[in-house]
């Protein structure tokens, strides 16, 4: 199992909490620190099902980057450039499972889908 985490983040705390309470063994990556790729973006993206727009904090300053941007495939590389380029702006926590699914574990109904509870 995998998390992206911001370690400043509650949710991101609550999740990493849940994960360590559950006994699961998981990677932590820092995604600030470690920036995902376009590749590893889009991939993250494919199995969630959504668009980098779905995924981007617009309340975040840096989101001016991408305020211009129209939500479509056409400025699709546009938003994943803005998104590796500013990860502030990419949702958290994201938690992928061995299994491959992939979800935004914000809440506590995500967080126990995702452990099988």
């Amino acid at each position: 199992m995998e998390i992206w985490i911001n370690p400043s983040c509650s949710k991101c705390q609550a999740a990493t909490t849940a994960l360590d309470e559950a006994g699961v063994a998981y990677t932590v990556r820092r995604y600030l620190d470690d920036p995902p790729t376009a590749a590893e973006l889009e991939a993250v993206l494919t199995r969630l099902n959504l668009a980098p727009w779905h995924i981007t904090r617009l309340s975040e300053p840096a989101a001016k980057a991408v305020a211009h941007l129209p939500m479509d495939d056409f400025h699709r590389a546009d938003w994943i450039e803005a998104l590796i380029t500013n990860p502030i702006l990419i949702q958290r926590p994201i938690l992928t499972t061995d299994d491959g699914t992939t979800a935004i574990a914000r809440d506590p109904e995500t967080l126990a889908r995702l452990l099988g509870e």
